[in-house]
C-alpha cells in the first residue's frame, strides 16, 4: 500500500524546479541519495508513478523533493505545478543505489544533481565536506539548481559548465574527457554519477579511458 502524505509547502526555487515538502510517514526511513516513486492522489493520476529523490535529511521530520518540471511533456511533473498546500501525494517504498562511500568527485547533469543534494546536506551537517568536488553540467546559468547552497558548501570545489550559454563566469561545453582531466586531482577517489542516460554513458566511458575503474563509480546503473 502506498503512503499518503499531505503537502506542507510547495513552490519554485528556479524557473523550472519545484520544491515540495510533505508530511513524513512513521517508520519511513531513507539514506541520503535514495529515492521513491511518487504519484498524485487525484483521479486518473494515482497509477502514474514517477521516481523522485529525497533532498531533505533522514531525520528532518518531513520529506522534501526537488523536482524539475517539463510543461511540454503534459505529464506528472506538469501536474505537480497545479498542486497546493493540503493536497496529497502517494509514496511507494524507498529504493536507490546512490549513497556516500567516501570523498570523491560528483558528476551531475541538470536534475541529476538531486541525489547529491541530500548527500551534501548531510556532509555539511557533519562537517565532512572536505575532499569532495561537484562538476555540474547545465544548459544555462538560470538552470543551476541550488546554486547558492552549493557555493556555500563547496566553494571552489563547485565547478559548473554550461552547454547553451556563453558566460564569463563558467566554461562552455560538456563534461567531456578534457574537462574531466582538468578537474580530477585524485584518480583513486570515488566517482558519483547522475544525469541523463546519454551523458552517463559518455562520462563513464571517458572516466574509464583516463584510468578510473568501474568499482570506483557510484550510480544507479552503469553500462
Amino acid at each position: 500500500m502506498p503512503h499518503k502524505v499531505k503537502i506542507q509547502e510547495i513552490g519554485f526555487i528556479t524557473h523550472d524546479v519545484l520544491q515540495i515538502q510533505t508530511e513524513r510517514p512513521a517508520d519511513y526511513t531513507f539514506e541520503p541519495g535514495q529515492a521513491t516513486e511518487v504519484a498524485l492522489d487525484k483521479e486518473g493520476w494515482r497509477d502514474k508513478k514517477r521516481p523522485f529523490t529525497f533532498t531533505g535529511l533522514p531525520d528532518d521530520g518531513f520529506l522534501q523533493f526537488t523536482i524539475k518540471v517539463y510543461p511540454d511533456h503534459n505529464g506528472v511533473t506538469d501536474m505537480l505545478q497545479t498542486l497546493e498546500q493540503g493536497d496529497h501525494l502517494l509514496l511507494e517504498d524507498v529504493w536507490g543505489a546512490i549513497s556516500y562511500q567516501g570523498p570523491g568527485i560528483f558528476l551531475a547533469g541538470g536534475a541529476g544533481v538531486t541525489p547529491f543534494i541530500a548527500i551534501f546536506r548531510d556532509l555539511a551537517r557533519k562537517h565532512q565536506l572536505e575532499g569532495n568536488r561537484l562538476l555540474f553540467a547545465n544548459k544555462r546559468e538560470k538552470d543551476i539548481i541550488m546554486q547558492a547552497e552549493f557555493e556555500k558548501w563547496l566553494g571552489k570545489d563547485f565547478i559548473n559548465i554550461l552547454s547553451d550559454e556563453q558566460s564569463s563566469k563558467y566554461p562552455h561545453g560538456f563534461i567531456d574527457i578534457q574537462f574531466l582531466k582538468e578537474h580530477i586531482t585524485d584518480k583513486d577517489a570515488k566517482f558519483y554519477l547522475c544525469g541523463p542516460p546519454p551523458m552517463m554513458k559518455s562520462v563513464q566511458q571517458d572516466l574509464e579511458e583516463i584510468g578510473i575503474s568501474k568499482d570506483q563509480m557510484v550510480a544507479e546503473e552503469l553500462s
